[in-house]
């Protein structure tokens, strides 16, 4: 008992005349470097852990202690050493999977969208499309691709069509029309207008003004309607019209000897025209619930000025905010300043890019 004291009494003393020796900033280093593990010690969750910043202060704080001290730190040689070893691997560790290299993200939109957009397509097909557009990939890669995408092989997806895109292929070949009327501020005379749009692009023909639509007049635009069109009529297959008595036999006649089927909606079901009954909700909106009418040629004159707004400038949610047929390109950058245009003395106002 009284040899382990003497024992220990002389190990501290032998300490404690070493640190005589030792400077003061090596005793620093040495109490920073034993605060530190000791806060690393006191994390418990479950076990303490040492962090990127734990290493590299325990790291640095290591090469300042003196070699007798080093070996009894949380940090060995051994531990940097190993560290050492970790970092390089991460830097310097190379792609060592067998077999072909990933293919691009991007291609494997492309085939995932070729798929889904034409559904009559296969393997081969996708695969030719590709190449046109400089990517060589084998067939067998555009199957799995589409086998991890679950999108099934071109016979069973041609037949899953949905009715979006039913509807759409329908609508390119569609024409509606119908009237709406206007009364004249002072004579409070109702005058008819009548016009038709083109359903897949919202384009729409302003075919004439009358206050006595009868069959023969209707007719007659139907004529007109035609002749405008020249070539274009071969595009259209459908009519879709309501049931009023201006819509009579000689009207149908005319449009089937161009071709185009006259589809009659049912009865008192104005939904069944819903394109051409929204157009007449926006002309109402916009520009005659706005202004007093005089007489039929100052009708046909603001339809003129609205018209051109309409097909050439006005935005179309159904054309993604873009016009049926824009009088200008999209530029390329945004313009800080831009010029206004007015329609019909500022009712209606149009922005176009300025010059800097």
């Amino acid at each position: 008992m009284w040899l382990r004291l003497v024992y220990l009494l002389f190990v501290r003393l032998g300490g404690w005349l070493v640190l005589l020796g030792r400077s003061s900033a090596a005793k620093d280093v040495e109490l920073l470097a034993l605060r530190h593990e000791v806060a690393v010690l006191r994390r418990k969750n479950p076990r303490p852990r040492l962090d990127w910043a734990d290493r590299a202060t325990l790291a640095a704080l290591a090469r300042r202690l003196p070699a007798v001290l080093r070996r009894h730190r949380l940090v060995t040689p051994a531990t940097l050493l190993r560290w050492h070893r970790r970092l390089v691997a991460r830097k310097w560790t190379y792609p060592n999977r067998p077999g072909r290299p990933a293919l691009d993200t991007e291609v494997v939109a492309l085939i995932e969208r070729m798929a889904r957009e034409n559904p009559g397509w296969g393997y081969r097909r996708i695969q030719g499309e590709l190449l046109n557009l400089g990517h060589r990939i084998g067939a067998s890669t555009v199957r799995r691709v589409l086998k991890r995408l679950r999108i099934p092989p071109a016979p069973n997806r041609e037949a899953e069509v949905s009715w979006r895109r039913f509807l759409r292929a329908q609508a390119s070949t569609m024409l509606a029309c119908d009237f709406f009327h206007v009364d004249c501020a002072v004579t409070l005379k109702r005058i008819y207008v009548f016009f038709v749009m083109e359903i897949a692009t919202r384009y729409v023909h302003i075919l004439g003004t009358t206050t006595h639509p009868d069959g023969s007049w209707t007719a007659q635009q139907a004529r007109n309607l035609l002749m405008d069109l020249g070539d274009r009529v071969d595009e259209f297959r459908f009519l879709v019209r309501d049931r009023a008595s201006q819509f009579t036999t000689a009207f149908d006649t005319v449009f089937a000897s161009a071709g185009i089927e006259v589809v009659k909606i049912p009865p008192r079901c104005p939904r069944a025209n819903c394109y051409a009954e929204r157009f007449v909700g926006t002309v109402r909106s916009e520009l005659i619930d706005r202004l007093l009418i005089i007489n039929e040629r100052h009708l046909r004159t603001v339809l003129k000025h609205y018209a051109a707004h309409y097909n050439h400038h006005r935005p179309h949610r159904a054309q993604h905010l873009r016009p049926p047929r824009p009088d200008r390109s999209i530029p390329h950058r945004g313009h800080v300043r831009a010029a206004r245009r007015s329609v019909l003395k500022g009712l209606i106002n149009e922005y176009e890019p300025a010059a800097a």
